[in-house]
């Protein structure tokens, strides 16, 4: 009998995929040339000086997906609403004083510049447009300050109609809308959160697989939040939903945190040998796996989880104290700061699962809680970018001063655009290097188009005809820009403003060359500056602040005031660390070291905070509470400036503690005993031979051998 073959792989196995992917980029080209040319009619009607800065305004704005578009459409009126104001504002201040004028324009782009570093979503485009509008708003009128109303009259009327037109045309044709990837996405991360909850009731998690784990929360905490911003543009009811999907996210990284601190504890009391105490937690842990079990069809189901967690709420109490019974009394203190994080986290698991199922049912009944995501920003960075953008303005400015060059506005405007808009990126030279060969190349086709094609056509049909097929590259290029980054937003802005569309168009090979050579050297500036101030995102440089910044925040934890303080923690903290892992090689020592870090921050900030908010609470003896709040101190300062001796002292500060906790505990229970359970757990995460603090606990073992010795 002849042996079985597998079936042959389909010749063309590739091609609907390919035809997939291909109908959404035409689709996109198509409404991105047609919200073009509809903005270049009505700017050419209502007799705008440059429908070209209305057409640039659409290419930079249009993106496939509608939200995207209408949220970089905001803050781009934002920043051209700010950006003419200044203009005004620069322009009456110094009207005749050349020097002054580009000095102050100089510091104000830079200070854009270093704005569009620190945020990291549309609203750093925002602040590029606020410099760039600036500039092109003042430097025409230069020769002429009376002409800088209307200069920034026309400007702020040109890029609202393309605001306008491509907001119109992208959430009106064929849209493709933000909000159903947000509800899967928000789907897809409940559902892996709640399975791996499910799965881990053994207890015992390798450190290895939390830290894959912590990466995954981390990396979904900040996606949502991401596409939450954009998609509030898109839909009235995802504006309506906004509060409640922040709340949720802070549900969902507060119950992350409680999961992660009780594993790392059960971890640590199987390492030391405290094996009943451990088996102990894991059967109090087992209720929480078996309310996340309903029948498979409803495992990821929120609305029968939330009431079957309630449910477990009322059965781990007596359980507790059961397996506590059976325990020596020795082992009392291990098990109730374990039993203490399980019953947080199947009340955050409560909370966490009802938000989920009111949301998936429409219920937006009643305030929620009003919470920020708050972010991680760069200060350190955005001013490396404000450095770099004064002195590359500031050398064009003396440049043009001192040549008297004709076309010297062009190369400033350039420089202007593309200062802004690299601050921030990780490979700038990449990038300028990308965008100057498109730019380049939309040139060559519009002066061909310019010279060989407008000539001999008259009307508005005419116009599309012969731009149309230079135009359609830029758009499509755009829609490579894994393969191809920069290449197509750099050709469509050098063909658009080459091109220079007017009503009556102006035909001068003159002005057109030496237009294009001010351009390009614009550009070419901006990667020279960035040759001599490199850029600091994604830079060893930057991940070692980034890794100080996130051991700052256990400082915070310990010496912020209290209100909001949670919720900033843990928001800020899983924004560090994705912008670090983001430029982190995986498997390497720094990438190791930061996961050690990100955990034992998270791990020991919540702790503090928690037992600060121990101390807030009335009732606690005054004995107790100089203790505690040394050992609070203590804590902050490891972090400040973690080192062997502070590690030293936060331990026996911590150690102190406890004593003095333990021995108020009969006097004060209420008070005393969750303070005592935090206490302990920050101890026990001190003590982690496995994690940040291993090798300070190293160190004073060899100090401490030959002193016993």
């Amino acid at each position: 009998m002849a042996p079985e073959t597998a079936p042959a792989a389909p010749r063309w196995a590739w091609l609907p995929a390919f035809l997939a992917e291909e109908q959404v980029s035409w689709v996109f080209v198509a409404k991105t040339l047609l919200a073009m040319y509809v903005t270049c009619w009505l700017a050419m009607l209502f007799q705008l000086e440059q429908p070209a800065t209305a057409m640039i305004t659409v290419a930079i704005v249009m993106h496939p997906q509608s939200g995207m578009v209408l949220a970089k459409s905001f803050y781009r009126a934002l920043g051209t609403f700010a950006g003419s104001l200044f203009g005004l504002v620069l322009m009456s201040l110094f009207p005749q004083q050349r020097e002054l004028f580009l000095l102050c324009l100089s510091l104000w782009v830079a200070m854009c510049a270093g704005g569009a570093t620190l945020y990291r979503n549309f609203a750093a485009y925002g602040f590029v447009l606020a410099g760039y509008t600036a500039a092109i708003v003042t430097l025409p009128a230069v020769s002429n300050p009376l002409n800088v109303f209307d200069s920034a009259v026309m400007r702020v009327s040109e890029v609202m109609l393309g605001i306008i037109v491509s907001g119109v045309v992208s959430d009106v044709i064929l849209p493709e809308r933000l909000r159903p990837l947000l509800r899967r996405s928000a789907r897809e991360h409940f559902a892996h959160f709640i399975d791996f909850a499910r799965g881990s009731t053994g207890g015992a998690i390798p450190r290895r697989e939390m830290e894959k784990a912590h990466l995954r929360f981390v990396r979904a905490a900040v996606q949502l939040e991401d596409l939450r911003a954009s998609v509030i543009f898109e839909d009235p009811e995802a504006r309506a939903r906004s509060s409640r999907m922040r709340l949720l996210n802070q549900r969902y990284m507060a119950a992350s945190t409680s999961f992660q601190s009780a594993h790392h504890l059960i971890n640590r009391l199987q390492r030391a040998g405290r094996d009943n105490v451990a088996a102990a937690l894991i059967a109090l842990y087992a209720p929480i796996g078996e309310a996340l079990s309903p029948d498979p069809a409803q495992q990821q189901d929120p609305a029968v989880l939330a009431p079957r967690l309630k449910a477990c709420e009322d059965v781990l109490p007596p359980l507790a104290a059961r397996l506590r019974a059976e325990l020596p009394a020795d082992a009392w203190l291990e098990f109730d700061t374990g039993a203490g994080l399980l019953r947080r986290f199947c009340s955050e698991m409560r909370d966490f699962t009802a938000l989920e199922a009111s949301l998936r049912e429409g219920n937006l009944k009643g305030a929620v809680e009003i919470v920020h995501f708050r972010r991680g920003n760069d200060v350190p960075g955005a001013a490396v970018s404000v450095l770099r953008t004064f002195l590359t303005m500031a050398v064009l400015s003396v440049f043009w001063l001192s040549s008297g060059w004709t076309y010297g506005s062009s190369a400033m405007l350039l420089a202007t655009i593309f200062s802004g808009l690299f601050a921030a990126s990780a490979y700038p030279m990449i990038a300028v290097t990308n965008t100057l060969a498109g730019y380049v190349s939309g040139m060559v086709g519009g002066y061909l188009v310019t010279f060989y094609g407008l000539p001999g056509g008259d009307g508005f049909a005419m116009l599309i005809i012969a731009t149309l097929p230079f135009l359609l590259i830029g758009p499509y290029l755009t829609t490579r820009n894994q393969t191809l980054p920069g290449v197509g937003a750099g050709y469509t802005l050098g063909y658009v403003y080459i091109l220079a569309l007017k009503n009556p168009m102006v035909y001068d090979p003159t002005r057109f060359l030496n237009d294009a050579i001010a351009q390009v050297v614009g550009i070419a500036m901006t990667a020279v500056f960035f040759i001599f101030v490199p850029a600091v995102t994604g830079s060893l440089w930057q991940r070692r602040r980034q890794l100080v910044q996130l051991r700052h925040q256990v400082v915070l934890a310990a010496n912020a005031p209290l209100p909001g303080l949670l919720y900033s923690f843990e928001s800020i903290n899983r924004d560090i660390v994705q912008q670090v892992v983001t430029y982190t090689r995986p498997d390497t020592d720094e990438s190791r070291s930061l996961l050690a870090w990100a955990l034992s921050v998270h791990e020991c900030g919540r702790a503090v905070i928690e037992l600060r908010q121990d101390v807030a609470r009335s009732g606690m003896p005054h004995s107790v509470v100089g203790p505690v709040q040394d050992a609070v101190h203590a804590i902050g300062a490891l972090y400040a400036q973690p080192g062997a001796e502070r590690w030293r002292l936060a331990d026996q500060s911590v150690t102190h503690a406890i004593a003095i906790t333990n021995a108020h505990l009969a006097q004060s229970p209420s008070t005393c005993q969750a303070a005592l359970t935090h206490l302990y757990l920050l101890r026990s995460a001190l003590r982690d031979d496995e994690s940040a603090m291993a090798p300070y606990i190293e160190a004073n073992k060899a100090a401490e051998t030959p002193h016993a010795a």
